[in-house]
C-alpha cells in the first residue's frame, strides 16, 4: 500500500482564454480513493468507464474478493488466465523479484498472515511460526505462461504491492487510448503523469512527511512520469506491545522495519521510499523491494539504475527526518 497523498491541481482557477478546461474525476476503488484530472478538447466524461475498468482490475487481482482470479489460483495450484492483467503482473513481478535478489517477493502471503495482515489475519502474530512458513515463500516456486500459472500445495499469490500501480497505468492508457494526453491519474497514492497542464506547468503531488501524520515532506513536479511511494508507518498493528508493520521481509520472514520494542522485527532507518520511473507499475514493485533492503543497499542499487529514481526519507543518529534523492529527480523535488 502506498503512503503517497497526491497534491491536486486546484480546480476553481478559471482558465484563461484558449486554454482547454481541465475535466476532473474522483470516487473509490480498492479500498482508497482516486483521483483523476485530464484536458480534453470534446470534453468528455469517463467516470462510467473508469469504474467498469477498475472493477474488472478488482475481478481479476483483489487478495480479497473471493471472486477474482487471484483468489481461484490461492485456492488451487493451477489457473487458466481469464485477463491478460495477470500475466501481465506476474512477468512485471518476476522481473523485479530477480533484479532485487528476492526482495521483492509475491508470495509472501503465509508471513503477511502470521503477522495479522492479509486476508486470514492471525490474532497472535508475537508466536507466528516464521521457520515453518518460509517454505512456501520464493517466487521460483511459481511458473507460468501466457496461458495459465502453476505452483505447488502452500503457495500463494499476494499482489498487493505492485498491483495498484499497474491498476493507474491501465487507466492512463484507456485515456491515451480515447486520444487524451496530458492527464494526471492517482489511485491510493499512486500516480502516473503525462504531458502538461495549461501553460506548459508539470502536474504537483506531494510526499507525506512519516513523522508528521498529514503533513507534506516535498512535492514534486512530474511529467511524463510515474510515482509510487512505500513505508511502514500507516498500515501496522499492536499486540502485547509490540509493533508489527505490514512490509515484510521475504527472505527473513520478519517485518522490514519497526519500533526498538519489536523483538525479531529488523531496524531500518529508512521510513519510506518514493520511486519514480516510466510506469507506475515498475514503481511499484521497487518501493516495496527498497523499504525491505533498507537505505545503503539501495543506495548502491540505483548508482546502476539510471531507469528508475528514488527519494528517501530517513532519520539520522539523532533522530531527525533527514532525506536522499537519486540526481535524476532531485532538481524536480521542493522539501518543506
Amino acid at each position: 500500500m502506498s503512503t503517497l497523498f497526491t497534491v491536486l491541481p486546484l480546480v476553481t482557477m478559471a482558465a484563461t482564454a484558449g486554454d482547454t478546461a481541465m475535466i476532473s474525476i474522483d470516487g473509490e476503488a480498492q479500498g482508497t480513493t482516486y483521483h483523476i484530472r485530464y484536458f480534453d478538447v470534446r470534453n468528455r466524461n469517463f467516470k462510467h468507464s473508469i469504474d467498469s475498468i477498475l472493477t474488472e482490475f478488482d475481478q481479476c487481482l483483489s487478495l480479497y474478493r473471493a471472486d477474482s482470479e487471484l483468489s481461484a489460483f490461492n485456492e488451487s495450484t493451477r489457473h487458466t488466465f481469464r485477463s491478460p492483467w495477470f500475466y501481465e503482473v506476474l512477468v512485471k513481478s518476476k522481473e523485479i523479484y530477480t533484479a532485487t535478489d528476492g526482495a521483492f517477493d509475491p508470495t509472501i502471503v503465509p508471513l503477511s498472515e502470521a503477522y495479522g495482515f492479509g486476508n486470514k489475519k492471525n490474532t497472535d502474530p508475537e508466536n507466528a511460526n516464521v521457520d515453518s512458513l518460509l517454505q512456501f515463500i520464493g517466487f521460483k516456486q511459481i511458473e507460468f505462461d501466457s496461458n495459465e500459472v502453476r505452483t505447488r500445495q502452500g503457495v500463494r499469490l499476494d499482489f498487493n504491492g505492485i498491483a495498484q500501480g499497474y491498476s493507474v497505468d491501465i487507466l492512463g492508457a484507456f485515456l491515451k487510448s480515447q486520444g487524451i494526453d496530458r492527464f494526471m491519474v492517482e489511485i491510493g497514492g499512486e500516480v502516473v503523469c503525462s504531458g502538461t497542464k495549461n501553460g506548459g506547468a508539470g502536474w504537483v503531488t506531494g510526499i507525506e512527511n512519516p513523522l508528521k501524520p498529514n503533513a507534506l515532506a516535498a512535492t514534486v513536479r512530474l511529467t511524463n512520469r510515474a510515482m509510487t511511494t512505500a513505508g511502514n508507518y500507516h498500515n501496522h498493528i499492536t499486540r502485547n506491545g509490540i509493533t508489527y508493520n505490514h512490509i515484510i521481509n521475504p527472505l527473513t520472514g520478519a517485518p522490514a522495519a519497526g519500533a526498538p520494542a519489536a523483538g525479531e522485527m529488523e531496524q531500518t532507518p529508512l521510513l519510506s521510499v518514493t520511486v519514480f520511473a516510466k510506469d507506475a507499475i515498475t514503481a511499484d514493485g521497487y518501493d516495496t523491494a527498497f523499504i525491505v533492503m533498507g537505505l545503503e543497499a539501495t543506495k548502491t542499487f540505483l548508482e546502476n539504475r539510471k531507469d528508475i529514481d528514488a527519494y528517501m526519507l530517513f532519520t539520522n543518529e539523532e533522530g531527525h527526518l533527514t532525506s536522499f534523492a537519486t540526481d535524476g529527480i532531485k532538481d524536480l523535488i521542493q522539501e518543506k
